[in-house]
């Protein structure tokens, strides 16, 4: 019996000093030896945006437009505090427009216009001239980095990249049909003249994401979503104003007729980078 309890003490003894002897080695810190010894996690990699200026011309095309698309021509001028961050300036204008299938259709079967429906709600002339016009925009914003890497193509060419998101105010110029059946030498809503168009500029948040695609040290392919919501009267009805919770036409167009419009547009940048070479870590 004394002899089994004497077996048993040894291997407790032996267990215990495996034990320590792994948990020693568990905690040791691995040291890195040879030529990676002192190295950062990364080494010469290309910081295409700090310290860098970026000036890219652009163009726009808006989407999911109910009475009319507009394509948009401008540029970006932006400074890169650090990789991750950015300040700059978007701005654009209205080069060219077409009306949407839907605009055409109202046109059409409004025809003739001469019951108290359409007299004031569709011109006398071409629907198409009465629906509103986005005119220029302009957007002071910041730009972060979130994700960069190499994007593979057929795994036989490989472009840096980088996926931003932008936010900012947008200060947007517009045309819609001006105010008119509420007197005060405000033409009524059935003459010709109320289905003139009246300049205005919006003010309205505006974000979105996009992605740039490096081609080399100096200049980059950038695709970008852009949202910029605002209430606007599109396609200037006399639609509210009156009843419960104004919901029901007043016989006047104004302010009360705009609706909220989640507008949206992609843009496509061609982007030079300044100074010419970026930094390498």
């Amino acid at each position: 019996m004394r002899a089994l309890f004497a077996r048993l003490a040894g291997v407790a003894a032996l267990a215990g000093t495996l034990m320590a002897s792994t948990g020693t080695a568990e905690a040791q810190e691995i040291q890195i030896t040879g030529p990676l010894a002192g190295k950062p996690p990364v080494m010469d990699l290309r910081r295409y945006r700090e310290g860098r200026f970026e000036l890219a011309p652009t163009v726009s095309f808006t989407f999911l437009d109910e009475y009319r698309r507009t394509i948009f021509l401008g540029g970006r001028l932006q400074y890169n505090i650090k990789d991750w961050i950015g300040i700059g300036v978007w701005g654009a204008y209205g080069v060219g427009s077409i009306t949407t299938d839907l605009t055409d259709q109202i046109d059409q079967k409004a025809k003739p216009r001469g019951s108290p429906l359409t007299s004031s709600n569709v011109t006398p002339g071409s629907f198409g001239d009465q629906v509103g016009k986005l005119e220029w925009i302009a957007a002071p914003q910041i730009t972060l980095v979130p994700f960069r890497g190499k994007l593979a193509i057929f795994q036989k060419i490989f472009v840096d990249t980088d996926a931003y998101i932008h936010g900012g105010v947008a200060f947007v110029g517009l045309k819609e049909r001006g105010d008119c059946g509420g007197g005060g030498g405000q033409p009524g809503c059935t003459e010709a003249r109320s289905f003139d168009l009246a300049s205005r500029t919006a003010i309205a948040p505006t974000f979105g994401l996009g992605l740039s695609f490096y081609m080399n040290k100096l200049m980059s392919l950038g695709f970008e979503y852009r949202a910029f919501p605002f209430s606007w009267n599109r396609g200037g009805f006399d639609s509210r104003g009156t009843g419960n919770n104004g919901e029901f036409p007043d016989d006047k167009v104004n302010s009360e007729d705009r609706t909220f419009k989640f507008n949206q547009m992609i843009t496509i940048a061609l982007g030079f980078h300044f100074p010419t070479s970026p930094k390498i870590r």
